[in-house]
């Protein structure tokens, strides 16, 4: 399989830069904000900054870009550095962006002595409707002009709390008649009296994300900070910022493609909205496309890490299949997890040939594919349990499980032929009996006849009751980016619960543990809701997929 970080156009960056001595050492980060949990978008960012700096011999710092105190949270903090540990990384130093609050207030009070900054009175909606379009220049604001003193009275009074949230900004003052609109008099502080997870209630003025960030990579050092391609508009400002600002150390933004897939959300709002209103059930529902759901849902972080190396890192936006990343975590699982057999819509099957008081066991692989699992001890017994949908009444053409007068194999065991239903007061047949012919039993070498049916099953008498929970996507369509239909494109199907039996062997499973389920798929023990008494198991992904990679 081709490894697409040979076309990592970031690396070839680094390469260039340290070549022409443009970069003797390489310092990346992963910035979050802490206002949601990661999701796979991020997944992405974190195995490119962690994974870069890891090629290069350099150092990667994780650092919470924490300058909005109403949308953040210390939940959000530690659910992210589970996540980046949980993927197989480690940062070398643990920042914050209000580590640095003091430093950005000084460096704001040298824009304003240097006349690059004023305080503004205008609301966030007539500075927004001033600020022109892409064909009209913006109009500049009636305080642009105040004196370097004024200014810098205002900004201390704003500190000190004599304003309310909204009465005044701090603006850069660049130019109202540039082509990048980011660059008309941006805003970079705002009042907000609001209790901040790091710093309580210290500060009611905080910086901007677009005047923090710069200053935080500069600060660090950071020699390549690398952003998604919504923030390439955003570089000239990054790069007045530290200019303007005099960092004496000098770091450079570059843009890569975010990650989109289908039938996906990728946006952290959105995702909030669905646990908000609850849609799902947190935000480590399985449904999810978190880091955290992926990861109760039964996804790996070799999975996840293979998939991220494969979509590579390209500079155009392109959406990914979502079966892509199934491919990933079949590819993983088939060779580590071991094959039983469960049972999700039982009908049950007396064998009224078999010893009613006789039990046998009988020997399977773990896993066909990989010898080295091992075998392990089947019961079998007089009463098992098939799927429903493994009898038919009536069976169409080309049927080849069971139906009456019809033999098929039990998985590992025998032949049995159905001779007879028994069915409720509605119609339903719930009850088959059967005979058993014991010259067939597997491993056996009998080749008296064959037939074209091998069903699965467990034995009633020691099955384990399980729950089994059946996912699909939770958007049906591409269309999620559509704002007024987001909610209207939830699929209602998107969660199925079946009761139902596994082996008895699977009955001491510990949270996490992984199974491939004849013919239903991998399925993962549920680490919050499932326990010794009541197994549950969430189904990770189906056995086949039609996807193909590019070879």
């Amino acid at each position: 399989m081709e490894n697409k970080s040979s076309s990592n156009f970031l690396k070839n960056i680094i390469n260039e830069d340290l070549k022409v001595g443009k970069a003797d050492h390489i310092i990346t980060r992963f910035p979050p904000e802490p206002n949601g949990y990661l999701h796979i978008g991020h997944a992405k960012s974190i195995i490119l900054n962690f994974g870069l700096a890891d090629e290069f011999k350099g150092k990667t710092h994780l650092r919470f870009d924490d300058t909005n105190p109403a949308k953040e949270d210390t939940e959000y903090v530690e659910s992210i550095k589970e996540d980046v540990l949980w993927l197989g990384y480690e940062w070398d130093d643990l920042f914050f962006a209000s580590d640095y609050f003091e430093e950005m207030y000084n460096r704001a009070v040298l824009l304003i002595k240097k006349g690059k900054a004023y305080a503004c009175d205008l609301t966030a909606e007539e500075i927004r409707k001033m600020r022109g379009s892409l064909t009209e220049v913006g109009q500049k604001s009636p305080y642009r002009d105040r004196s370097v003193e004024e200014n810098l009275t205002l900004f201390e009074r704003m500190r000190q709390g004599e304003f309310k949230d909204g009465q005044k900004v701090l603006r850069a003052k660049i130019d109202m008649a540039s082509p990048n609109i980011n660059m008309r008099d941006p805003v970079l502080y705002r009042i907000a009296h609001a209790t901040h997870h790091n710093t309580g209630d210290k500060w009611c003025i905080y910086p901007m994300y677009d005047f923090a960030h710069p200053l935080e990579d500069a600060i660090e050092g950071v020699t390549h900070s690398f952003c998604t391609l919504e923030f390439e508009d955003h570089r000239p400002l990054y790069d007045w910022v530290i200019r303007e600002c005099e960092m004496e150390t000098v770091p450079h933004q570059y843009e890569f493609a975010r990650l989109n897939i289908t039938n996906t959300v990728m946006s952290k709002r959105k995702l909030k909205q669905l646990v908000d209103e609850h849609v799902v059930d947190g935000w480590d529902d399985p449904r999810m496309p978190t880091i955290s759901g992926l990861r109760r849902k039964g996804y790996t972080a070799e999975a996840i890490r293979a998939f991220a190396r494969e979509i590579g890192v390209a500079r155009a936006d392109s959406v990914v299949d979502s079966k892509m990343l199934e491919h990933f975590i079949r590819e993983d699982l088939k060779l580590k997890a071991p094959r039983t057999m469960a049972v999700l819509e039982p009908l049950k099957v007396v064998i009224t040939n078999y010893p009613e008081d006789q039990v046998e066991m009988l020997e399977a692989e773990n896993n066909s594919e990989n010898p080295e699992m091992g075998t392990r001890q089947i019961p079998f017994s007089r009463v098992v349990y098939i799927e429903q949908e493994d009898f038919m009444e009536n069976p169409p053409p080309k049927y080849h499980r069971l139906f009456l007068g019809n033999e098929v194999r039990l998985k590992n065991a025998y032949f049995i032929k159905c001779n007879n239903v028994v069915k409720d007061e509605t119609g339903k047949v719930v009850e088959l009996h059967c005979t058993y012919d014991p010259e067939t039993k597997s491993g056996s070498g009998f080749t008296g006849r064959k037939v074209k049916g091998t069903i699965h099953w467990v034995d009633a008498a020691q099955a384990v009751p399980a729950e089994f929970r059946l996912y699909e996507p939770l958007i049906l369509d591409q269309e999620e980016e559509d704002e007024s239909s987001f909610i209207d494109h939830i699929n209602p199907k998107s969660l199925e619960i079946v009761q139902g039996f596994v082996e008895p062997n699977i009955k001491g499973s510990k949270p996490h543990d992984k199974f491939q389920f004849f013919r239903h798929g991998y399925f993962n023990v549920d680490p919050l809701s499932s326990n010794q008494e009541r197994l549950i198991f969430n189904r990770i992904v189906s056995l086949k997929s039609s996807f193909q990679l590019t070879k």
